[in-house]
C-alpha cells in the first residue's frame, strides 16, 4: 500500500525544488512549456506569450514560467539527443515556425508509431516546402533539429517545380519518386487549391460580368451559390444570387416573374440594363 505521507512529502519537496529551478524547453507562440523534476512532469504557461523558440525558463508560480534567456545551440543539441530521430519532408507552413510534414519512409514510421500520418514539426527555423529534415519526437510533439544534409536537393526542387506548374497528383512522375513523395505532394497541392479556389471563383465571375458589360464589386460564398454585388455599365448597383455550377441566376434581386433561372450572370447584365432603360 502506498504511503500517502511519504508521497505528499515527495510532492512538497519537488515543488520546493521547482521554485529554484531553471529549465530548457521548446516553446511555440502562445504555447506551454514542460519540465520534469524528481520524476514529476510540470506544465506551465510561458511568459511572454509571444515568445517562440528554445528558451531557459524559471517557474514564477505553479502555473507560469518566465523566459530567462534564449537557449544556445549546444544546449538545444544536448536536449534533442535524448529523443527519437524522425526523417520528414516539409509540406507547408501552418503558422509561424510550425510546418505540416510527412515521413520519408512509411514502413519505418508504421513500425515505430503503429500508424502513418502527417506530423506537425515545430520550431522549423530553416527549410522550404518539400525539403527533407531531421526532427525529434519526444512522445507528444515533433521538434525540428536540422536540414537533412544526406537528402538529394533535386527531389525538393522537382516537387516545387511541379507544384508551381499545378501538375495534377495523378500525373506526377519523376525518377526516384516514392509513394511517400506522392502523398506529400498531394498534401501541399490541397493547400494550394484551398487558397487558389476563391481567386479563381472571383476571376470567373468578373469575366462573366465583363462580357455582359457589368463590373464585379464583391462576392460572398453562401455554400451552393454566391451573393454577387455588381454594377451595370452606367453604374447602377445590384445584388444577385448566382449558382456556382453554371452561373445560373438563383435570384436576380428584381422581379423577373419567376424566370430568374432562365438567365445566367452574363445575360442578366443585359436584362438589368434593358429594364433600367
Amino acid at each position: 500500500m502506498t504511503d500517502i505521507r511519504k508521497l505528499l512529502n515527495q510532492i512538497a519537496s519537488a515543488e520546493a525544488q521547482l521554485q529554484s529551478t531553471q529549465f530548457l524547453a521548446p516553446c511555440v507562440k502562445g504555447g506551454r512549456v514542460r519540465t520534469r523534476v524528481t520524476g514529476m512532469v510540470y506544465t506551465f504557461t510561458s511568459q511572454p506569450r509571444q515568445f517562440e523558440g528554445w528558451g531557459i525558463f524559471r517557474p514564477v508560480d505553479e502555473q507560469t514560467a518566465m523566459l530567462v534567456e534564449g537557449a544556445d545551440l549546444p544546449q538545444i543539441a544536448t536536449y534533442l539527443q535524448q529523443f527519437l530521430v524522425v526523417r520528414l519532408r516539409l509540406a507547408y507552413r501552418l503558422q509561424n515556425q510550425s510546418w505540416l510534414a510527412y515521413p520519408i519512409n512509411e514502413v519505418d514510421m508504421r513500425q515505430r508509431f503503429k500508424a502513418v500520418k502527417p506530423l506537425v514539426a515545430h520550431l522549423v527555423t530553416e527549410g522550404v516546402a518539400f525539403e527533407q529534415v531531421l526532427a525529434r519526437w519526444n512522445g507528444n510533439s515533433c521538434w525540428f533539429e536540422d536540414i537533412d544534409r544526406r537528402a538529394d536537393p533535386a527531389i525538393a526542387e522537382t516537387l516545387q517545380s511541379n507544384l508551381k506548374q499545378l501538375t495534377p497528383v495523378e500525373e506526377l512522375q519523376f525518377k526516384g519518386m516514392t509513394p511517400e513523395m506522392r502523398t506529400l505532394y498531394e498534401l501541399a497541392a490541397q493547400q494550394i487549391e484551398k487558397f487558389a479556389q476563391p481567386q479563381r471563383d472571383e476571376k470567373r465571375l468578373r469575366q462573366a460580368l465583363k462580357l455582359g458589360g457589368g463590373e464585379l464589386h464583391q462576392l460572398q460564398d453562401r455554400g451552393d451559390y454566391w451573393t454577387v454585388d455588381w454594377t451595370t455599365s452606367d453604374g447602377v448597383r445590384h445584388t444577385s444570387a448566382i449558382a456556382k455550377g453554371d452561373l445560373t441566376v438563383v435570384s436576380s434581386g428584381i422581379c423577373l416573374s419567376g424566370r430568374d433561372r432562365d438567365f445566367d450572370l452574363q445575360s442578366l447584365v443585359g436584362v438589368m440594363e434593358h429594364r433600367e432603360w
